[in-house]
């Protein structure tokens, strides 16, 4: 697996969730389908009218989420811009030409209301549900940087193995201190709230 292949997944699924904060502070949630994929690209299709495009003009941090068949999930935090004045037309046209709907949408000229945002930095996580053990992965797109989530048995561990007896993916290996394998770790905080001596932390 690797980010290339999540884009390619996220293609299939179709309809996307995307999550952005409004004047307010308050969460919103869209279903987007009118999307261009590249190999390390998004770009989406919106109305300059909608409250969507407001949102993100004025803060541009949005969450993607998508879900597959197979019970796979890939989310992509990142920052959604306006593409360049010159190439909007040269987006539209590419966006309209993959999902024909979009013409008895906006049919003709009234297209000419959309505007065309990009994501070429995102930071991508991959959680399959779909396997035993789970299993998840963290990629960037761009410049982005992977943000640590979860948590991590610390140097005061007792060595009792009470994380691991409640550990509902059987992913912490014997140890010391003991060893959490992030790969298969659902972040659930079972062995967070049952260790005797608090030694695990959240990573962030």
């Amino acid at each position: 697996m690797d980010a290339k292949t999540c884009l390619q997944k996220l293609q299939y699924v179709g309809v996307l969730a995307f999550a952005t904060v409004d004047e307010s502070g308050n969460p919103q949630v869209r279903n987007i389908s009118a999307i261009h994929y590249e190999p390390d690209a998004i770009y989406f299709f919106t109305a300059r009218g909608k409250d969507f495009c407001r949102e993100l003009l004025s803060d541009s941090r949005v969450q993607i989420l998508g879900y597959t068949k197979y019970k796979e999930m890939i989310r992509l935090s990142a920052n959604a811009v306006p593409v360049r004045q010159e190439e909007q037309n040269h987006w539209i046209d590419t966006i309209f030409s993959e999902q024909p709907y979009l013409s008895n949408v906006y049919p003709g000229d009234t297209r000419s209301i959309g505007i065309v945002f990009e994501i070429k930095d995102a930071e991508m996580e991959y959680f399959h549900l779909g396997v035993n053990p789970i299993s998840r992965e963290s990629y960037v797109i761009g410049h982005r940087k992977i943000t640590p989530k979860g948590y991590q048995i610390t140097n005061g561990c007792i060595a009792c193995g009470t994380c691991a007896k409640h550990c509902p993916q059987r992913c912490i290996t014997q140890g010391q201190p003991f060893i959490i394998q992030q790969e298969h770790c659902l972040h659930c905080g079972n062995c967070y709230e049952h260790c005797p001596v608090k030694a695990i932390r959240k990573r962030v």
